[in-house]
C-alpha cells in the first residue's frame, strides 16, 4: 500500500465513529494478551495498558479525546451496567454478607477514615494548596464519585479521575504482594480489600485473577466506599479547616 493510499484509507476511517470502538476494544485485547504472556502479573494490568495503548494511538494520529469519545462512548454507556452487574455475584452469596456485615461495614468506614487522613495529613505537611488538597482526599473512589466529590469541595474533577487510575493502578499491582506477605487466603477478605483500596482495578483483577467470590466483596467494598466517602469526606475536609 503506497502511502497516498494509506492517507486516503485514514482519512475514511477517522471519519467513521466505530474506528475508535474498535481501537479501544483491540487495545484492550492486546493488553489482556500482553498480560497472560507475563503470567497475569498485577504490574501489567490489562487496563492500565490499554490506555497506555490508546494515548499512544491518540498522541501519533493526533486525535483530539473529544473525537475518540464520540466514537468509543458505547464502551462509556456500558459501564452503567456493568456496574449494577456486580450484584448478581454478590447476591449469589448474600448470606455470607449478612453474617459479615458489621465487620465489613467497620472495615469499610476504618479504610476510608484512614486513607483520607493520611492523605490530607502528608499533603498540609508538604505544603499542598486547598485546591490539591480536596481533590486527592477522594482518591480511593471510582472515578465518578471521585470526581464529584472533588467538584463538590472545590478540587479539579480531572485531575481526581487520573489520580483515581493511578490509586487504583498501585493498589491492584501491590495488593496480591501483601496478601502472599501476610499469608492471607480468605478470597473474602482479599476482594473486600482489594475493591476498598483499588477500587474498579482491584474488582476486576479479583474476577480475573482470584475467584467470582473475591470479585463479589470487592464490588461490595467499591460501592459501600464510594456511598460512604461522599457522606464522610466533606465532614473529614471541615475537621482539617480546609
Amino acid at each position: 500500500m503506497t502511502l497516498h493510499a494509506f492517507d486516503q484509507l485514514w482519512v475514511y476511517l477517522s471519519g467513521a465513529p466505530l474506528l475508535y470502538l474498535l481501537v479501544t476494544l483491540l487495545a484492550f485485547w492486546l493488553a489482556t494478551v500482553l498480560n497472560k504472556r507475563f503470567g497475569g502479573t498485577p504490574f501489567l494490568h490489562p487496563v492500565l495498558v490499554a490506555i497506555v495503548l490508546i494515548i499512544c494511538f491518540l498522541l501519533i494520529t493526533h486525535t483530539t479525546y473529544a473525537t475518540y469519545f464520540d466514537g468509543a462512548q458505547f464502551i462509556h454507556f456500558l459501564l452503567g451496567p456493568a456496574t449494577v452487574a456486580l450484584a448478581v455475584p454478590l447476591y449469589d452469596h448474600l448470606a455470607r454478607v449478612r453474617s459479615m456485615l458489621i465487620p465489613l461495614g467497620l472495615a469499610c468506614v476504618g479504610g476510608i477514615i484512614i486513607s483520607a487522613f493520611m492523605t490530607l495529613g502528608l499533603a498540609t505537611a508538604m505544603g499542598a494548596p486547598h485546591q490539591l488538597l480536596v481533590t486527592l482526599a477522594p482518591k480511593s473512589v471510582t472515578s465518578p464519585i471521585a470526581m464529584g466529590i472533588a467538584d463538590q469541595l472545590g478540587g479539579i474533577p480531572s485531575l481526581a479521575a487520573g489520580l483515581v487510575l493511578i490509586t487504583g493502578a498501585i493498589g491492584a499491582a501491590t495488593g496480591p504482594v501483601v496478601f502472599r506477605l501476610l499469608k492471607i487466603r480468605d478470597h473474602t477478605v482479599q476482594g473486600f480489600t482489594m475493591g476498598l483500596s483499588a477500587h474498579g482495578f482491584g474488582t476486576a483483577h479479583c474476577f480475573s485473577s482470584i475467584s467470582a467470590l473475591a470479585g463479589a466483596f470487592a464490588g461490595l467494598a467499591m460501592g459501600l466506599t464510594g456511598l460512604l466517602t461522599a457522606i464522610l469526606l466533606p465532614l473529614l475536609v471541615k475537621l482539617f479547616g480546609l
